[in-house]
């Protein structure tokens, strides 16, 4: 992370926008301890240019700010220093300097009338109607310890460095001829024939004798070695350890049962269907029909609908968005149809063709669960008590055990777990509470030491003590046997099959066809047609498919499976290029990123050039007193 960070800094993107030293200070903020004080000399001079310890500290904050704003939280001083941020800046400032020099000797200026208006057209000093506040320019210059004449000096050095930099880089852009091979570099495809060569390949490989085994553990005993272990004994605290049904009464239980009835309620339902008129007549009309022994369904029928057009649902009463349908319906028996009903949305007709009666559980079949949620709700409300007399217990001298009995908590002890929760048998511990603190909080303390206690969630408590440590130690062979001859087995397996494959490479290179390799090993040959660059092939994985583009047609080569054991042997069998190669094939974004690239390369050289022509010097001890406010 600190080499791409410090890679990505060093580019000419990064450097052209800290150039602008003053941009953009009320993002994070410049420290306020800045001013005239920090010393007299300079810490850079280019020729006759120079930079103050006040310029370079307004760089370093700007720098460390940014760098603030990427990380999510204010970085240290320590942590900008690992990050290499001084020596950035000072880079920076450096190349800043020289092409301030070339410019004073190329007699560049500003006239101050464009001074102005650049100062007017920064973000940071415009008011909350868009336009320049001078009230919000003297508070920034105020808050960043800047005179507005410092301020104004530097903003026309910075103009004035923009021309430069302007002049080299302006409409700068990647070749069509560049662009023309990428495509052609980019859009090529290929065919690949490939076997995949299980470890089987190698049939099985016969043990180990004990001189073998021996050596090989010998040379990785590190490897087989035992963790330290610890035997940790804690106490869980939370509603549901302590909740006593047996202090719930029948009287409690029964006054909560009457008082929630309706909890345990089902309410009545019923499967509605409701047909809608255009008009009240033609509703009448229907009804008629209807009382003349016309089915319900041939009156749907009738109306151009289908049953499914007309079924409403099966819903409580409550649930029916019409209320005079609602009440329509539940006043219906199973299969009947209601007179006309002045509905929400015109005449309807109802019909209800199932009924759900209302069902109560009663007092017997819920009354554990009252019990239950009782008593737990009771645990809710003493556990805070319940944890200040465990704390009470163990201040006055009493032992984990003794103050768990005492509440009457369940003490767990676990004899042997190591600091990633596995004991001594390879198992992991799947039921700790807050396993991650518990394990943590237990290696960072020692053996009969009353530890804090830890949260679990918002109502819970873990209480643990350390009552024993085996210290780490070398394994013998006779113990891990097995493990080990596995791990022989399974490494003398994949060498032998990596000398396989070399083999068969060779014959490929040599000029035995592919398919006779396949033949001699019982292998189906599969071939995989379409292989772009740069894809991260499912078969091949991004590794496979670069080695396929790092041969020639009929080159062949080989590589480990993205997934299980396999080795990959291939060959090319054929490549294509793009039916066409014009430079809009590249994507607009890549060809920018190609442009930028050139740009950064003349910018380097152009920075190198000026160093060769103005003496550089720099003073360590003014950036020191620069970084000490």
């Amino acid at each position: 992370m600190l080499e791409t960070l410090r890679t990505a800094a060093g580019t000419w993107i990064a450097k052209l926008l800290l150039l602008l030293l003053v941009l953009s200070f009320a993002v994070w903020g410049i420290s306020g301890q800045i001013g005239n004080g920090i010393g007299g000399n300079s810490v850079v001079t280019a020729g006759a240019t120079s930079v103050s310890p006040n310029e370079y500290r307004l760089a370093y904050d700007r720098q460390l700010g940014l760098l603030s704003q990427r990380f999510g939280q204010r970085l240290t001083r320590e942590q900008a220093t690992a990050l290499g941020v001084d020596n950035l800046v000072l880079s920076q400032l450096v190349s800043g300097a020289l092409l301030s020099e070339q410019a004073r000797k190329l007699g560049l200026g500003l006239s101050k009338d464009r001074i102005a208006a650049l100062t007017a057209e920064d973000p940071a000093f415009q008011g909350p109607d868009g336009r320049f506040s001078r009230q919000q320019f003297d508070y920034v210059l105020r808050e960043v310890g800047m005179r507005p004449e410092d301020y104004l000096t530097n903003r026309a050095q910075e103009a004035v460095r923009e021309q430069i930099i302007d002049a080299v880089a302006e409409g700068m852009k990647a070749p069509d001829a560049f662009l023309r091979a990428l495509a052609l570099y980019s859009g090529e495809d290929r065919t690949v024939d490939y076997l995949s060569l299980p470890r089987s390949t190698v049939g099985p490989v016969p043990a180990p004798d004990d001189a073998a085994l021996s050596a090989w553990f010998d040379e990785r005993k590190q490897q087989y070695a035992a963790p330290e272990y610890r035997k940790i004994a804690y106490v869980k605290l939370e509603p549901e350890d302590i909740a006593d049904e047996s202090a719930i009464s029948d009287e409690q239980v029964r006054a909560d049962y009457e008082k929630n009835k309706t909890r345990y309620t089902t309410a009545e339902t019923r499967t509605i269907e409701q047909l809608v008129f255009p008009s009240r007549a033609a509703a009448d009309e229907a009804a008629a029909a209807l009382q003349g022994g016309t089915p319900f369904d041939k009156v749907v029928e009738a109306q151009g609908k289908t049953l499914a057009d007309v079924h409403l649902g099966t819903l409580a009463k409550d649930r029916v968005p019409d209320r005079a349908v609602a009440e329509a319906a539940f006043t219906l028996g199973a299969n009947e149809v209601s007179p006309v009903v002045d509905g929400s949305f015109g005449a309807v007709l109802v019909r209800v063709t199932a009924i759900n009666p209302e069902t109560v559980r009663s007092y017997e079949d819920v009354a554990p669960e009252i019990r239950k949620d009782l008593a737990l709700g009771e645990a809710h409300r003493v556990l805070l008590d319940v944890h200040d007399s465990y704390e009470d217990a163990r201040a006055g001298g009493e032992t984990l055990a003794e103050a768990a009995s005492k509440l009457k908590l369940a003490v767990v002890t676990i004899d042997a777990v190591d600091q990633t929760g596995r004991r001594p048998d390879g198992m992991v511990l799947a039921d700790l509470p807050a396993s991650s603190e518990l394990l943590r909080g237990a290696f960072d303390t020692e053996v009969g030491v009353e530890n804090q206690a830890i949260n679990i969630g918002s109502d819970g408590y873990v209480f643990y003590e350390v009552q024993g440590i085996t210290p780490a130690r070398d394994r013998a062979l006779d113990e891990v046997k097995d493990k080990v001859i596995a791990d022989w087995t399974a490494a003398e397996t994949d060498k032998r099959l990596s000398d396989k494959v070399a083999e068969l490479e060779k014959r490929l290179k040599d000029g035995t066809p592919f398919d006779t390799i396949a033949g001699e090993l019982a292998l189906e040959k599969q071939t995989k047609r379409g292989l772009k660059r740069g894809a991260d092939d499912a078969d091949f994985g991004s590794a496979g498919v670069e080695a396929a583009f790092d041969v020639a047609q009929g080159g062949s080569g080989a590589f480990a499976a993205p997934t299980g054991d396999a080795r990959i042997l291939f060959q090319v069998t054929e490549v294509f290029e793009p039916a066409a190669s014009s430079p809009d094939a590249v994507l607009e974004a890549e060809r920018r990123n190609h442009s930028t690239g050139l740009v950064n390369d003349m910018l380097d050289q152009l920075v190198a050039r000026l160093e060769g022509e103005y003496p550089v010097r720099v003073d360590q001890a003014a950036m020191a007193r620069a970084l000490a406010f």
